[in-house]
């Protein structure tokens, strides 16, 4: 299928296919929708796809293309040759202005190096994150790099994002500070008076319990790091009669190995299947504080006033470390365990993180997004 070019519109096509892409491409495509002046083509890659096509359902969003790459047990090949293959038709008959990818997948990657080989201009939302470590996260940090090397207008949600691309030598004229749009997404869907569609979720008691919201699926915590992490939590429930978590657990069969081996059915742990975003960020609205291996929910949690710990040896989101709203705590049991004690018994502790300005935005990235993209292709 061709979209054709209507109006002498310019022509924009927005390329992801996780749910954390989704979610963080979702204000940007709706945004677009109201402009006049672009063209607003969306293709996914299904990368992901269950996950995927939860958010396209929340933020009623059709794709105009769908590659459905997505295989059981596809290794990183695999995605990038057929990512890249399916791109290559799709903007070849398209003929897009402007490509834009988001974050660190290798979705994301795929993307750049397509419209790169066919010398369309690239926008990289989320640009500039850096660990320093080029295998943590892994592929995560080897793809943002990769897709800065090809990238046109590189949209950094902080000042710190910039600084690390002006290190590389990238320069100042193409560098754009916006605001991370997951905190567009966030103020989207959090409620209130939420009600979970979950008898279990429904039927725990936020307001006098302590409830801990734990992710964890990082390749480089599977193994010793991950039952570190575990058998902390495991310890601190034992050690707090008042405290319960939520562990939304990952697909990956390695993760619940661990998981199912450490917890043994405890009773305030509650394992559950995978959360659609909706339910997940209200669930998160609702903890006292969060434990996780992932890279939105420093981003989001903080915008909640939920204090987070980083179960990581590096994060590529120091803005969140430096203003106070995460601590970066590493995969050691003790140090873990310590942690997250000192948050449960000490409140000007708790309150500290809980009160910290978060430093990924205002909800409007995608607005000042869309207005960059204007600016420079009218």
């Amino acid at each position: 299928m061709k979209i054709e070019n209507r109006g002498g519109k310019m022509k924009v096509m927005t390329v992801f296919g996780t749910r954390p892409e989704a979610i963080k491409m979702a204000p940007i495509v709706k945004a677009m929708e109201k402009e006049e002046r672009i063209e607003n083509i969306v293709c996914v890659t299904a990368q992901h796809r269950q996950m995927l096509d939860q958010v396209l359902n929340i933020f009623d969003i059709e794709p105009d293309f769908d590659l459905n790459i997505f295989k059981p047990g596809q290794t990183l090949t695999e995605i990038t040759t057929k990512a890249l293959e399916g791109l290559e038709k799709v903007i070849i008959e398209n003929k897009p202005d402007l490509l834009l990818v988001q974050g660190d997948t290798t979705t994301v990657f795929a993307g750049a190096l397509a419209a790169f080989y066919q010398k369309v201009k690239i926008g990289h939302v989320e640009a500039g994150l850096r660990s320093g470590n080029l295998y943590s996260p892994y592929p995560e940090e080897a793809n943002r790099k990769l897709t800065g090397i090809l990238t046109d207008f590189h949209f950094a949600p902080t000042e710190k994002n910039r600084e690390n691309l002006l290190k590389e030598g990238y320069p100042d004229e193409k560098i754009f500070i916006t605001g991370n749009t997951v905190i567009d997404a966030l103020f989207h869907v959090v409620k209130d008076k939420y009600i979970f569609n979950d008898e279990l979720l429904d039927s725990i008691d936020f307001e006098n319990r302590k409830v801990i919201l734990m992710t964890s699926h990082r390749r480089e915590n599977i193994g010793k790091p991950m039952e570190n992490i575990f058998t902390a939590i495991k310890r601190i429930v034992e050690a707090h009669e008042d405290v319960e978590v939520v562990f939304p657990i990952h697909l990956n069969p390695k993760v619940r190995d661990i998981a199912y081996k450490v917890f043994d059915n405890h009773p305030r742990i509650h394992l559950v299947e995978p959360l659609n975003y909706e339910p997940f960020t209200n669930l998160m609205a609702k903890s006292y504080l969060v434990v996780t291996d992932s890279g939105g929910l420093q981003e989001e949690a903080p915008s909640l006033g939920k204090p987070v710990l980083v179960v990581r040896e590096e994060t590529e989101r120091p803005e969140g470390i430096v203003a106070g709203t995460a601590k970066l705590v590493g995969t050691n049991e003790e140090k873990i365990y310590k942690e997250i004690n000192m948050l449960l018994n000490e409140k000007e502790k708790y309150l500290k993180m809980s009160n910290a300005v978060n430093p990924y935005g205002d909800g409007k990235a995608a607005e000042k997004i869309v207005d960059i993209i204007l600016q420079k292709l009218d």
